[in-house]
């Protein structure tokens, strides 16, 4: 191998290992995003309220419910024809343990009032969307539950990126609700806040991730061995 090839080879390696790197990184910001907004104790997002609701009826933990829950929504979008990458492997099996363990070593109060708590998890739905745009911008894949609103947003290109995830989001928090998740205040602010706080963030880092070319883990692969 001559001396270039090599060098744009391991170029192509440490690209590729940066961008696990964010992808790790933006996942643990995610979950403490989420995190805040469980223990805003206002009730729970749709997805969270979802997860408890599974966990209520399982002897599985929110973790546990939520990894399981990102496998069957990744065979979803696999079905609705979104690229799988590393990215959405990581993220179906790490960020509920992530979350999990933000939930279990939390050393935050809890909120002495609602609007503290209100607060807490508008900071903690900007801190998700952070989350989001350092992992949808590796370009190796979107996590489960965003493929599934960044799939449904390509089929509706005139409506807003955030009002589809409002959409995904009712449609969620309606089988949590009847799973008996816990449901209220947090969870209309963030049924109705979420989507509105991650589009001005994005547009704040000028970010449209239905721009991103998504590699999948064949494509991946195939420049890591290039």
């Amino acid at each position: 191998m001559q001396v270039h090839e090599r060098r744009n080879m391991n170029d192509a390696r440490r690209t590729i290992v940066g961008e696990w790197a964010r992808i790790v990184v933006g996942l643990l910001i995610f979950g403490f995003g989420v995190h805040l907004t469980i223990r805003a104790n206002i009730g729970l997002a749709p997805w969270d309220c979802l997860g408890m609701g599974i966990s209520y009826h399982t002897p599985l933990n929110y973790g546990l419910s939520m990894t399981i829950m990102s496998v069957v929504i990744l065979l979803a979008d696999l079905a609705l024809g979104e690229r799988i990458g590393f990215g959405t492997i990581i993220d179906a099996f790490c960020t509920g343990n992530f979350i999990q363990l933000f939930n279990q070593f939390d050393p935050l109060p809890t909120p002495p009032n609602l609007l503290t708590g209100v607060l807490l998890m508008l900071v903690g739905l900007a801190i998700m969307a952070l989350g989001q745009f350092l992992y949808m911008g590796a370009g190796q894949g979107l996590g489960p539950r965003d493929a599934l609103f960044v799939a449904v947003g390509r089929r509706l290109r005139t409506i807003p990126i955030g009002a589809v995830q409002v959409g995904v989001f009712a449609a969620v928090l309606l089988v949590g609700f009847l799973l008996g998740g816990p449901v209220g205040l947090g969870t209309i602010v963030s049924t109705f806040g979420a989507g509105a706080i991650m589009q001005a963030v994005f547009n704040l880092l000028h970010f449209e991730p239905r721009s991103v070319v998504q590699r999948d883990v064949l494509q991946v692969l195939s420049d890591w061995r290039a």
